[in-house]
């Protein structure tokens, strides 16, 4: 391998799960040098049959390397584009003596590590770096004198801003307090507050003494509005901040919701029950989560056909709508309603895998679990959305399954950094848990 870059860019060295987690990393990385292991193609072989998202990114990955392709891949690399470094191929290396020390078996990882420290002592004037999602792969890494970093090109910055959907001001102006409950709004420019403070679809609770009010700022009318307390299919929000949430369920400007905050908050409850409330205004509900097999254990160990395979996988949200169901007798139009909604195929839970590439136009779709999603799986979906559709995002992002997602780098979290403050999209942290007494305990001191 050959390169023809000056000493000050750096060669990046790509581990399997950054292709898995973005097939398009390789033009992240500016103008330094990009090599991928010879074993990570292998890897990627066994990724590119099947239809999770995970496999979406292997065969996108090895279409795009296939375009790409030649022989300079294995020798002086091939251009990335204008401003880029170049993208080379690393064969198998032998084994240092350190790593004979260090690790007895030859699996694939090691390999990485091994064509890594080979790259590493061709290149002494330039700077190796080791990419990788595998915390314990990174750590392996370093102990081999390796710099090792996570992949962090679609990491959110600053994680405080999910928890920043509802803000509560202290000793606010009873005046506007007063106006908002005596009119119902108040124009953007009385508004007592910073043009930061005012983002597109905001929710406040303003309070004086023993006077409170629930607001938010319409971007369409440039005003902060007075939010009224409604049901929805018979679910009566608990708190201010499920108020606010079905606020934004239910107004049909805004087409893109996130909604996040700890098990039992009500987060898909809610949003089940704005989909019911609203089912006239859509062609079809969907209900959807991505499948994480636990233990990162396959599918194929569970007994049963496809079916019974993925149905313990869904039954959280077939709960959610049993709850909606109780709320009505056995003979209740709501109940025949839900019924027919499902004969018909307008109310479907599924796997998120089930969806790709249906076209999304009139619907109500509701995505549960977000925060094991990828940033670039988050963008595929709602790329997908049509005219009239509404999407909603919901999850906590500190009960993330994925080994390689964390609080930072999952998909729930990049969308909400990225769409805040845009008229279309709305964002709620739910705090207080609604489950039970039991619950709530179990999930703050467990």
């Amino acid at each position: 391998m050959a390169t023809k870059k000056k000493n000050s860019s750096k060669i990046f060295i790509l581990d399997t799960n950054v292709l898995l987690h973005d097939h398009q990393c390789i033009y992240n990385f500016q103008e330094n040098d990009v090599i991928i292991p010879i074993v990570v193609l292998e890897e990627l072989d066994k990724f590119k049959k099947g239809s999770d998202q995970i496999n979406f990114q292997a065969r996108e990955f090895v279409r795009q390397l296939d375009q790409l392709a030649g022989e300079l891949l294995f020798t002086e690399g091939v251009s990335l584009g204008a401003g880029k470094g170049r993208l080379f191929i690393a064969t198998g290396k032998n084994f240092p003596q350190i790593m004979n020390d260090s690790f007895s078996e030859k699996t694939p990882d090691h390999r990485i590590l091994a064509i890594a420290l080979y790259v590493k002592d061709q290149f002494k004037d330039r700077t190796t770096v080791f990419i990788s999602k595998d915390i314990n792969l990174r750590m392996k890494a370093k102990s081999l004198g390796l710099t090792a970093e996570d992949y962090e090109s679609d990491k959110v910055k600053n994680i405080e801003i999910l928890h920043k959907g509802v803000e509560t001001y202290e000793n606010f102006s009873l005046e506007i307090i007063e106006k908002l409950y005596k009119t119902g709004s108040v124009p953007r420019a009385e508004f007592p507050m910073k043009e930061e403070d005012t983002l597109a679809n905001k929710y406040f609770i303003l309070k004086n003494q023993n006077q409170s009010v629930l607001a938010w700022f319409d971007p369409f009318s440039q005003t902060v509005r007075r939010v009224e307390k409604h049901a929805a299919f018979g679910i009566e929000p608990r708190n201010a901040e499920q108020t606010f949430s079905l606020n934004a369920l239910l107004n049909p400007d805004i087409k893109l919701v996130s909604l996040t905050g700890k098990a039992g908050t009500g987060k898909t409850l809610l949003a089940l029950a704005a989909a019911l409330q609203q089912h006239k205004m859509y062609k079809q509900v969907l209900l959807a989560r991505p499948i994480v097999p636990l233990s990162n254990r396959d599918l194929g160990f569970l007994p049963g056909d496809i079916k019974e395979k993925i149905g313990p996988y869904m039954l959280p949200l077939f709960d959610n709508l049993t709850v909606i169901k109780n709320r009505f007798a056995a003979t209740s139009k709501e109940i025949t309603q839900i019924e027919d909604m499902q004969k018909k195929e307008e109310l479907i839970i599924t796997p998120l895998a089930y969806i790709r590439g249906r076209s999304l136009s009139d619907v109500f779709f509701i995505v549960d679990e977000a925060q094991n999603l990828t940033p670039h799986e988050v963008k595929t979906i709602i790329t997908r959305a049509g005219e009239g559709t509404k999407m909603i995002f919901t999850g906590d992002i500190h009960q993330i399954d994925s080994p390689y997602l964390d609080m930072q780098s999952n998909g729930l979290a990049y969308l909400t950094d990225k769409m805040r403050g845009q008229d279309l999209f709305a964002h709620i942290n739910l705090v207080k848990g609604e489950r039970s007494y039991l619950a709530e305990l179990a999930s703050n001191l467990l």
